[in-house]
C-alpha cells in the first residue's frame, strides 16, 4: 500500500513539472526572462520567470503556443509535443536573421521588410558591448551619424548633414525637442543616460509626417525598459559599475525590477563622475601643438585669479571634468485584456559643466575667458501611456501619451581679469498629448490604416543679471552690485505651440511588394515679447507668428526574392522657427547673433534608393542607400543689420551682428553602404561607409554640418560565454574650401593654423583600432574590457573644439542579483 501512494505522489509530482517549461537562449543557453507565452486566440497568457521558467498548466495538450520576445525570433509548437524537446525551448536572437520589429516608423510594431525608410536598430546587448559614456557616445558608434563636441559634457548628432534642431530626438515616444532647441550645436543628447536604453532606434531622413517639424535629417529614438507583470512574483536586481582611465570616469547603475499579476515596476538610478580628458598624443597629423593646453584658468566662484595658469601637461584637457545624476521609475499596469496604462518618471542633472569651447580660447597669448560654464543640465518628464487593444472596425489598437517635461538650463561667464560676472537662466516648459491609432482594412490585415495627432505647448522664460563680483586677494567674498543684461531669450517670456493631424496608409501590393503613403498637416504658433530695450530695440517688440505646412511621404518596398528587397521613397518635411531661431542673442567669436522676427519656416524634399541583399539563410545582411535632400527657404546665420546698424555692444565688448536668416535654395546628398551578421561559425561582421555633399544654390557655398567621408569596420567572435571585437574607425579629411566660413557653426577656428600661409587647414584625417571583450560567468555574472584608441592618436571630430580621448581602458562587471 505504501509503494502504491508513493508511485502516486510520484506521478503527480512528474505530471506537475511535465506543465513547466524551460526558454533559453539558444546560443549562451541562459534563461531568458519575461517571454510572452500565449495560445492561438490569445485568451491565455503567462510569462517565464527570472530562471526562464513557465507553468502551462492553463494550456490545452491541443493548443498551439507562441514563444514571443521582442530581442528573439517567435517560436510556435503544440504543448502535446513540447516533450520531445524535454519542455527546454530555445529562442534564436532576433538580431541574427536581422528581420527586425521596427518600433518607431508608424510608432507601433512593424516589421523591417514592410518598411521603405531606412533605419538603424541598436539592441541592449549592443549597447552593452559599446560601453558608452553617454548617449552621444553610443550615438557616434551608429551608422551614419557623427557627433560634434564643444565640451565633454555633451555631444551634438549629425545625420545626414543635418544637426541640433534639425534632428529629432524622442524618449519613450514623447518628443525632447523644445522651443530653444538651437541652430548650430546641441547637447541635450546626454540627459538620457545608455545605462537606462533597452534599444534604439534611427529613422534616417525627413520623417514629418508621423513627427512632425524638427524631423528633417532624421529621428533619433531611445527606448527605456518597460517593466514586464509577472504570475510569480518577481524581484530582479542589478548593479554595474565602470572605470575608464581616459578621464577617470567611474560610474555606478543600480536597478531594481519588480514584476507580480497585477502590476510591474522598474526603477533605476546611474551617476558618473569624469574627470579631465586626455587627448591622444601619437600626432600623425603632424601637428605637434594642434589642440594642446599650454594655460587654463584656475577660477572659481569662490577663487579669483586674473591670469592663466601653466599646464604642467599639455595634452591633459583641463576643464572639462564634470557629473552626471539619471533616475528612472517606471510603472506597468495592465486594467483589463484590451487595455494597459504605464507611467514613467525620468529625471537627469549634473554638476556646473565646463564650456572648454570659451575657456580654451587664447587672445593675444592670454586666456580671454576666467569663467564660462553651464549651470547645471536639468531634465524632468512626467508621462502617462495608455495602450488600448478595442477591435473596432474603426480602431483595432491604439495608444495615448500624455506628458510634462521641465528643462532648466544656465550660462555663467566672466572675462579674465574682469569682476563682471554674467548670468542667464532658461526654463522651459513642454506639455504635450499623442494620440496613434492603426486599424486594418480587410481581414488579410495586408491593408492597414494609421492615423493620428499631436499637440504640443512650450512655456519659455529667460532672465539675466550681471554682477560685479568683490575681491580681497585671491578670495571672491560677494558682490558689490548688481547691473543689467541682455537676455539669451525674449524676457518677456515666449510661447511656442503645434498642433497636428496626420494619416499613414500601408498595403501589401501583392506578397513581393509594399505600399506606404501618408500625409500630415500641422500648425504651429509662436508669441514672443520683449521689455527691456537698453540694449536692442527691435521693429516690433511683441510678436505673433502662425505657420500651417502638409508634409507627405510615399514609399515602395519591392521583394523581388527572399533575399533581396529594394526601396525607393519620396517625401518631404519642414521645420518652424522656434524661439531660438527668431530670438537668440548671443556672443562668440566677435560676432552677435540677434533676433529676426520676419523668419519663415524650411522646408525639404527629398527622394531616396535602399537596396538590401540577405545572406547565408538571412544571417547577414548588405544595404545601401542614396539619397538627395532638396532645402526651400533653408535657415542660415548670416550678416544683418540691426537699426541700420551693423555692429552692437554686447557684455562690454563691440560685436558683427548676425541673425538667422531665409536663403533660397540648397541641396544635400550622399548616401551610407552597411554590413552586418555572421560570417563563420561564431564570427560576426559589421561596418559602415557614409558620404555626404551639401552646397547652396544661391550662394554657391558649402553648407555647415557636412562631415567628411567616415565609417567603421569591426569583426567579432562569439563563443558560448566569451567575446571580442576588433573595431576600426577612420575619418577623411575636411579641407579648408569645404567649409562654410560665413555661418562659422564649423568652428574652421578649431583646426590646425597655418603660419605661412596665414589659413587654417581643415580636419585631418584620422583612423582608430579598438578592442572590446566580455566574458560571462553565468545568467548573473559578467566582466567587459576595452581598449579605445589603442595607439593613442590624437585627433577632433569634425567642428569639435575639444580634442577626442586617447588611449582609454575601461573595465566594467554586471551583477543580477
Amino acid at each position: 500500500m505504501r509503494f502504491f501512494v508513493l508511485l502516486l505522489l510520484f506521478l503527480i509530482t512528474l505530471s506537475a513539472k511535465s506543465q513547466e517549461v524551460k526558454v533559453l537562449d539558444r546560443e549562451t543557453g541562459f534563461p531568458i526572462q519575461n517571454v510572452t507565452i500565449y495560445n492561438d486566440n490569445r485568451d491565455l497568457v503567462v510569462y517565464s520567470n527570472k530562471h526562464g521558467i513557465a507553468d502551462l498548466s492553463a494550456f490545452k495538450d491541443t493548443d498551439v503556443i507562441s514563444f514571443n520576445h521582442l530581442a528573439f525570433i517567435e517560436f510556435e509548437i503544440l504543448k502535446k509535443e513540447l516533450g520531445i524537446i524535454n519542455f527546454k525551448v530555445k529562442l534564436t536572437n532576433r538580431s541574427e536573421l536581422l528581420d527586425e520589429v521596427v518600433l518607431s516608423a508608424s510608432r507601433g510594431k512593424e516589421t523591417r521588410s514592410r518598411i521603405a525608410e531606412t533605419i538603424s536598430i541598436t539592441s541592449r546587448e549592443d549597447i552593452k558591448k559599446i560601453a558608452p559614456q553617454t548617449s552621444a557616445d553610443l550615438l557616434a558608434n551608429l551608422p551614419g551619424i557623427k557627433v560634434q563636441k564643444t565640451q565633454m559634457g555633451g555631444g551634438s548628432p549629425v545625420i545626414r548633414g543635418m544637426e541640433a534642431n534639425r534632428v529629432l530626438l524622442v524618449v519613450d515616444g514623447v518628443r525632447m525637442n523644445n522651443a530653444i532647441y538651437r541652430t548650430g550645436h546641441l547637447q541635450n543628447s546626454i540627459t538620457v543616460s545608455p545605462t537606462v536604453l533597452e534599444r534604439t532606434e534611427i529613422i534616417y531622413g525627413p520623417s514629418s509626417v508621423i513627427y512632425g517639424s524638427d524631423a528633417l535629417g532624421g529621428v533619433i529614438n531611445y527606448f527605456t525598459k518597460i517593466p514586464e507583470i509577472n504570475k510569480e512574483n518577481t524581484v530582479n536586481t542589478s548593479i554595474s559599475s565602470r572605470f575608464s582611465s581616459v578621464n577617470d570616469e567611474k560610474t555606478m547603475h543600480l536597478d531594481l525590477e519588480l514584476g507580480f499579476s497585477k502590476w510591474a515596476s522598474f526603477t533605476a538610478v546611474s551617476y558618473s563622475d569624469f574627470g579631465d580628458l586626455k587627448m591622444g598624443k601619437t600626432r600623425n597629423h603632424g601637428f605637434d601643438n594642434w589642440g594642446k593646453v599650454y594655460q587654463y584658468s584656475n577660477n572659481t566662484n569662490t577663487f579669483y585669479n586674473p591670469v592663466g595658469v601653466p599646464n604642467s601637461n599639455p595634452n591633459l584637457q583641463k576643464n572639462t571634468g564634470y557629473n552626471q545624476l539619471d533616475l528612472l521609475q517606471k510603472f506597468y499596469v495592465p486594467l483589463n485584456k484590451k487595455t494597459d496604462i504605464s507611467f514613467n518618471f525620468q529625471y537627469s542633472t549634473s554638476s556646473d559643466i565646463p564650456n572648454f569651447d570659451n575657456l580654451a580660447e587664447v587672445s593675444s597669448g592670454k586666456l580671454r575667458y576666467a569663467e564660462a560654464y553651464y549651470g547645471p543640465q536639468n531634465r524632468f518628464l512626467a508621462s502617462t501611456y495608455l495602450h488600448i487593444n478595442p477591435d473596432y472596425s474603426w480602431l483595432e489598437k491604439g495608444s495615448l501619451v500624455f506628458a510634462f517635461q521641465q528643462i532648466e538650463e544656465s550660462r555663467i561667464e566672466r572675462r579674465m581679469n574682469s569682476l563682471d560676472r554674467y548670468y542667464r537662466y532658461e526654463n522651459v516648459d513642454v506639455y504635450s498629448l499623442n494620440g496613434d491609432f492603426t486599424v486594418p482594412l480587410n481581414k488579410a490585415k495586408n491593408r492597414n490604416l494609421s492615423y493620428g495627432f499631436e499637440f504640443t505647448h512650450n512655456d519659455v522664460s529667460s532672465n539675466a543679471i550681471g554682477r560685479k563680483i568683490a575681491v580681497n586677494g585671491n578670495e571672491i567674498n560677494g558682490f558689490t552690485n548688481d547691473f543689467v543684461i541682455q537676455s539669451r531669450y525674449p524676457d518677456g517670456g515666449s510661447q511656442y505651440s503645434s498642433a497636428a493631424l496626420y494619416t499613414n496608409y500601408r498595403q501589401d501590393l501583392s506578397s513581393k511588394s509594399t505600399l506606404n503613403t501618408g500625409i500630415r498637416f500641422t500648425s504651429t504658433f509662436l508669441k514672443a515679447l520683449w521689455v527691456d530695450d537698453t540694449f536692442i530695440t527691435l521693429p516690433d517688440m511683441d510678436i505673433y507668428t502662425d505657420n500651417k505646412a502638409v508634409s507627405a511621404t510615399a514609399g515602395y518596398v519591392y521583394k523581388p526574392s527572399a533575399n533581396w528587397q529594394i526601396s525607393t521613397l519620396v517625401s518631404s518635411g519642414f521645420r518652424s522657427p522656434n524661439i531660438d531661431d527668431i530670438g537668440k542673442i548671443r556672443y562668440k567669436n566677435g560676432q552677435v547673433t540677434v533676433p529676426n522676427i520676419y523668419l519663415k519656416p524650411e522646408y525639404v524634399y527629398n527622394s531616396e534608393l535602399g537596396i538590401m541583399r540577405y545572406f547565408n539563410e538571412k544571417n547577414f545582411l548588405v544595404s545601401a542607400n542614396v539619397y538627395y535632400t532638396l532645402l526651400h527657404n533653408y535657415i542660415a546665420r548670416g550678416t544683418f543689420e540691426m537699426n541700420g546698424e551693423k555692429t552692437l555692444g554686447y557684455d562690454g565688448v563691440m560685436a558683427t551682428t548676425m541673425a538667422n536668416i531665409n536663403n533660397k535654395n540648397a541641396y544635400i546628398t550622399g548616401g551610407t553602404f552597411s554590413f552586418q551578421g555572421t560570417i563563420a561559425n561564431h564570427f560576426k561582421s559589421n561596418g559602415s561607409v557614409t558620404y555626404t555633399k551639401g552646397r547652396s544654390y544661391d550662394k554657391k557655398l558649402p553648407l555647415s554640418s557636412i562631415p567628411p567621408l567616415f565609417g567603421n569596420l569591426e569583426v567579432s567572435y562569439n563563443f558560448n560565454k566569451f567575446q571580442t571585437g576588433l573595431n576600426y574607425r577612420f575619418n577623411a579629411a575636411k579641407k579648408l574650401n569645404d567649409y562654410n566660413l560665413e555661418e562659422g557653426i564649423d568652428n574652421i577656428e578649431q583646426t590646425p593654423f597655418i603660419a605661412e600661409t596665414g589659413n587654417y587647414y581643415g580636419t585631418p584625417k584620422w583612423s582608430t583600432l579598438n578592442l572590446n571583450t566580455n566574458y560571462q560567468f553565468s545568467d548573473k555574472v559578467s566582466i567587459s574590457f576595452r581598449i579605445d584608441n589603442i595607439f593613442d592618436v590624437h585627433f577632433k571630430e569634425f567642428a569639435s573644439s575639444i580634442s577626442s580621448p586617447g588611449r582609454n581602458y575601461m573595465g566594467s562587471v554586471l551583477l543580477k542579483l
